[in-house]
């Protein structure tokens, strides 16, 4: 196979009638596709991108909740060698039309109703479809046409962007050729054990890793059937899954520990959740096999992943997956050793099992690895006797709140443009739901000292700016950073004050 597409259609050849896609939206009622309605669906769509002059080649910014309209979407940027560039629902108009700018995209797919919204006089884009009901532009509906020519495009082309957050002031866009899709597809179907049978349940987002590559793709490369929600709702879990007959999930920490916290009702039919750890008081609390599960966008695949059929030690996340090799930092060694703690580095084939690179930024993708080729996840972890692995911490600067990666320089980036602010430094607090919570330290000016206007502004500042998972969760005035050796903010010290309800003064090191 050269293309997603490809596999699309051979599933659609195999069995027309067989059930692809269950739609289970909150106010309206469901809709089914079949394989064969899917694809029929997915050609006209990619008929209407053609009328509005897209290419092979040519970015297209689709931003939206889980929804049939932006899978679509992804399939039929690829039915014509588009890239589909997928952004967070929850982004800023700033930060929308800081990704159509940055990856020169000739239109947009969004969502009608969400906080940011793409615009064409600011974008430099020369359409916009909106799904739902929108006033100001067109609608998704208008994106119908005869089915093109299907581009046979070489298995290294690009398909997919998304964008992740590092230590940078904005984030990467991450560049998955086909083969990397296909790869996901076929790694995650072998790795879960997944069957024709199977039901997968997807209320994690599509614009993530973990709910595209690592769910919907690998779903069809099995054969199953894919239950798509909108977003995760811990009112709505279990009965769409009763109703479903659901047998597989996909969780991450925050959608987990939700449903944790409520009973279990009987009669599911599920098999197997894939989870972010494992953990033993969960899989006991819901009666079903967990397997743990670790990752990153560049890497594609699930990079650690739990066997079902093997025992692994509690808040492990698996052992190193098929495809990949692991080692830890310096150490020289291609296996990792028990008793290990260290930043892990991984080693997989760029544009197939890891991603192809960073989008326009030859620097940022050379600084992504080692010289001798290995991947620097920048992610701490504890390798045990029996081989399964134990995340530790994050080595970079990014505070992970519900599933989603917050680079912090990007946040202070914002609230230094904020008047009155003279440093800022934004760290995470640990959260037993969401994982962390972001905690703004901001030293204001002499004027603006103690001002509680201030911490208003920041916070409204924020919020037009950035995705509201983004916004600081607390705003804390300091008269000065601490520091540690030259010029360097103490972030540990940060950590430490934001865990305190009443921070003491903070210390400077030498």
């Amino acid at each position: 196979m050269q293309s997603i597409v490809d596999l699309l259609e051979t599933r659609a050849i195999e069995s027309p009638d067989a059930l692809l896609l269950a739609w289970e939206p909150v106010d309206a009622p469901a809709k089914e596709w079949t394989r064969g309605a899917f694809l029929h669906h997915v050609g006209s769509v990619a008929g209407g991108l053609v009328a509005r002059g897209v290419k092979a080649g040519d970015r297209v910014l689709v931003h939206g909740d889980n929804s049939p309209e932006l899978l679509l979407s992804f399939f039929a940027c690829a039915w014509i060698g588009a890239v589909c560039v997928l952004a967070n629902p929850k982004s800023s108009s700033d930060e929308l039309a800081w990704f159509a700018e940055r990856t020169s995209a000739v239109g947009a797919i969004t969502q009608a109703g969400l906080p940011g919204r793409p615009a064409t006089s600011a974008n430099g884009l020369s359409w916009i479809a909106a799904i739902g009901d929108a006033t100001d532009a067109p609608v998704f509906g208008d994106l119908n046409g005869p089915p093109p020519p299907r581009a046979r495009t070489a298995p290294d082309h690009p398909a997919c962007m998304l964008f992740t957050s590092g230590t940078t002031s904005r984030p990467k866009a991450v560049v998955w050729s086909h083969a990397n899709l296909l790869w996901a597809a076929e790694a995650g179907r072998r790795g879960a054990g997944l069957l024709p049978s199977d039901i997968h349940l997807v209320c994690v987002p599509l614009y993530h890793v973990v709910g595209l590559a690592w769910s919907v793709l690998p779903a069809l490369e099995a054969g199953a059937a894919i239950v798509l929600l909108p977003r995760f709702s811990a009112s709505r879990f279990w009965p769409v899954a009763l109703a479903r007959r659901a047998t597989v999930a996909s969780h991450v920490q925050f959608s987990s520990a939700v449903l944790f916290r409520q009973p279990v009702p009987p009669g599911h039919a599920f098999r197997l959740w894939l989870n972010s750890t494992w953990l033993p008081e969960y899989q006991a609390h819901f009666g079903i096999p967990l397997i743990g599960w670790w990752g990153m966008t560049e890497i594609v695949a699930a990079g650690i992943l739990g066997q079902p059929d093997r025992a692994q030690q509690a808040g492990t996340i698996g052992y190193a997956a098929p495809g990949y090799s692991l080692r830890i930092a310096d150490s020289g060694q291609n296996e990792l050793s028990p008793g290990q703690v260290g930043e892990l580095e991984l080693l997989g084939a760029p544009g197939r099992t890891i991603f192809s690179g960073s989008f326009g930024d030859a620097e940022a993708t050379a600084a992504a690895f080692t010289d001798d080729g290995w991947f620097r996840t920048g992610d701490r972890v504890k390798v045990h006797t029996d081989g399964s692995i134990q995340f530790v911490e994050r080595s970079r600067d990014v505070i992970k709140t519900g599933g989603e990666g917050v680079s912090p320089a990007e946040v202070e980036r914002v609230i230094r443009l904020v008047p009155g602010v003279a440093d800022v430094s934004v760290v995470g607090r640990p959260d037993p739901v969401l994982g962390e919570t972001g905690v703004a330290f901001v030293v204001p000016q002499s004027a603006a000292r103690g001002n509680g206007q201030l911490s208003t502004q920041i916070a409204d500042f924020c919020k037009e700016r950035l995705a509201s998972f983004k916004v600081p969760r607390e705003i804390r005035f300091i008269e000065q950073l601490p520091l540690v050796g030259i010029n360097k903010v103490a972030k540990g010290e940060l950590r430490r004050l934001a865990a305190l309800s009443e921070p003491p003064a903070p210390t400077t090191h030498a």
